[in-house]
């Protein structure tokens, strides 16, 4: 059976989802068996792709929705949502 678990969560680093953002929730979308997908207002990007999380162009403040589908979605949604939380590890 696949589970299907969603969030929302807030962009609090600085820079939002930039080029270096993007490619850190790339890498750690792919650790996973789950799919990732994040929207913003009215456009949608997988998560393993830096250039669809890009053009979603998330800056600080906004909110991001996130799906998780598969086998590990709770453990996939549970780490992009704590890099998030972490502000992706920048230094403000």
């Amino acid at each position: 059976m696949t589970t299907i678990i969603e969030q929302t969560v807030l962009i609090e680093n600085k820079l939002g989802l930039h080029a270096r953002a993007a490619t850190k929730l790339a890498k750690l979308s792919q650790n996973y068996q789950a799919r990732l997908t994040l929207t913003l207002e009215d456009k949608s990007a997988d998560a393993g792709s830096i250039m669809g999380l890009m053009l979603l162009t998330g800056s600080q403040g906004k909110q991001v929705h996130i799906k998780a589908e598969g086998v590990q979605a709770q453990q996939a949604l549970h780490a992009v949502c704590q890099l998030f939380s972490d502000k992706f590890d920048e230094s403000e």
